[in-house]
């Protein structure tokens, strides 16, 4: 299928395009930051109990897995994607107010939800800005994405500075700050008209690709790497719970995030010098075991008397548990799945990721309701099941990458 020509505007590359899609990765991020670690935080706060925060913050993943590929086709078919990002930043900066009112279960649950589906194609969208930018231009991606990264490292850190001096009352101001400086600089965003082909989690992308990725190996690699990066929802979910209750403080609390983020950065780094000719199925089935490992240790620290440092000493397993998941995902679609069919093969991986994070999410309450932090010793046998599968699909490998 050929793509369609590009205009005489869209062959005229933006003025510091670079430097612009820098900025907004760096600021989509900065929420997020926030968001993931210390919002558990302050759910404890207002009295939420373990099963209350699980619904809470698995609920809206369930929900993106819907929203976010209506949203991405909808950018696909405006006149400027950068529009619809604004919109939808727009609209987070409206939600997340909502944290402002009195926290009942139903109002927090609600915003949640009403966020999630705004929220999450933040980053789809500005990818695809990105990558336009990469076929028409010769951008470089990844010099623009790293600072999404970096920034996400940063809020880890100053949040947990922040809330050190403040308490956990600070977060919603935080999140609703974030989304207002992020919308600041994506009024900057480069227009570049529309997509020649679909945003990585469209809708219709998907379902005009999706049929010929149906392959054993493709399911059994994306279903594997899927259920590795589930295994991490317990600790996503009360490690910060967990930590503040055997007395660590906000501020290094927000060090053991922004660690495991420097160790997933620094895997990028150096993996094509450490890993750039292992098989893509023994990383990921490196990953499972690594991921194994991190949650048979994590509870052990703490009673075996290591005490912080103990804790960013599993925090580096994140290198292995998460980052080889995502370089070997994104090694396994570029070496089997032709150019046409990549966005198709990435919303398909997306929906993956979300599901098994969603309902290991949701199991993380209970778990923790009734055996504290040693309910992440369930996160052990979700971790090998990943592995079984990346075993499957390391049998029915195909014999020679598809080509374009």
């Amino acid at each position: 299928m050929s793509l369609p020509p590009l205009s005489p505007e869209q062959k005229v590359k933006p003025r510091y395009f670079e430097l612009r899609l820098a900025a907004m990765f760096f600021t989509l991020l900065i929420p997020g930051g926030i968001y993931v670690p210390y919002f558990p935080l302050w759910l404890e706060r207002h009295g939420f109990g373990p099963q209350e925060i699980a619904v809470i913050l698995s609920a809206p993943m369930f929900l993106r897995v819907a929203t976010t590929p209506i949203f991405t086709a909808l950018a696909d078919r405006a006149r400027d994607r950068a529009n619809v990002y604004n919109l939808l930043v727009a609209a987070s900066v409206v939600v997340s107010a909502g944290y402002f009112l009195k926290p009942t279960y139903a109002v927090v649950l609600a915003v949640s939800l009403l966020l999630a589906a705004v929220w999450t194609p933040h980053s789809p969208i500005a990818d695809s800005l990105a990558l336009s930018g990469v076929r028409r231009f010769g951008a470089n991606y990844t010099a623009m994405r790293i600072w999404g990264s970096i920034s996400f490292l940063l809020a880890n850190l100053v949040g947990g500075f922040i809330l050190a001096a403040t308490g956990a009352d600070a977060v919603p101001v935080l999140v609703f700050g974030a989304f207002c400086l992020t919308l600041v600089v994506g009024l900057a965003a480069p227009r570049l008209g529309p997509p020649r082909l679909a945003s990585p989690l469209s809708a219709t992308g998907m379902q005009e690709a999706a049929p010929r990725l149906l392959n054993g190996y493709f399911l059994y690699f994306v279903l594997g790497a899927g259920v590795v990066i589930a295994s991490h929802s317990f600790i996503n979910s009360f490690a910060s719970i967990y930590w503040r209750s055997i007395g660590i403080s906000d501020s290094v609390i927000g060090m053991l995030w922004a660690f495991a983020v420097v160790a997933e950065v620094g895997m990028f780094f150096g993996f094509n010098r450490l890993f750039g000719k292992v098989p893509v199925a023994t990383l990921i089935l490196a990953a499972a075991v690594g991921a194994a490992l991190r949650w048979a240790l994590f509870p052990l620290i703490w009673p075996f008397g290591l005490g912080v440092p103990g804790f960013f000493a599993v925090q580096a397993l994140h290198a292995v548990s998460t980052a080889l998941v995502l370089i070997g995902l994104q090694k396994m679609i570029g070496e089997t799945v032709a150019d046409r069919q990549t966005g198709a093969a990435q919303g398909i991986a997306y929906f993956s990721n979300y599901f098994f994070t969603a309902v290991a999410t949701l199991a993380s309450g209970p778990l923790y309701a009734r055996f504290g932090f040693d309910g992440g010793y369930a996160m052990v046998p979700v971790a090998l099941a990943g592995f079984v599968l990346i075993r499957l699909a390391a049998r029915s490998a195909p014999q020679a990458a598809l080509r374009r």
